[in-house]
């Protein structure tokens, strides 16, 4: 997960626990240390590579957009599935992130019950990976 906004980040974990799929959930705070978590897992054949990635557009130090160009580019986590999930619910952002490589795209809503819903779209990624 790469989120900046703590309140998000534990609603994220709730709408992950909800799912009841045993998950390891790594998060971090901003786009340059995504970059990092990224460059170590091609460096490293050991480390874990993200099955998939939660990803805020706005972020400190590095935009979400950037973190998306550089997964894409990386030698292991090229092929992760990519959730954005951001409170814009620009049309222009949408079609930047998914002509970027995202896979999905979720905009935080004002409400915990419409926040919850993204349990379906995490579980669906989830599943869809580990059947491939």
């Amino acid at each position: 997960m790469v989120e900046d906004n703590e309140a998000d980040v534990s609603l994220i974990r709730e709408a992950i626990q909800a799912t009841q799929l045993n998950v390891i959930v790594s998060v971090v705070n901003d786009g340059k240390q995504a970059i990092e978590f990224f460059d170590r897992a091609d460096g490293h054949e050991s480390l874990n590579r993200p099955t998939l990635v939660i990803l805020d557009i706005n972020l400190p130090k590095k935009q979400g957009s950037e973190v998306l160009k550089h997964m894409r580019t990386s030698r292991r986590s090229a092929q992760t599935f990519v959730i954005v999930v951001s409170t814009s619910d620009s049309q222009r952002d949408r079609d930047q992130m998914i002509r970027l490589g995202a896979n999905g795209y979720f905009c935080k809503p004002s409400n915990y019950g419409d926040f919850m819903k993204l349990a379906d779209l995490i579980k669906s990624a989830l599943l869809q990976r580990s059947e491939s």
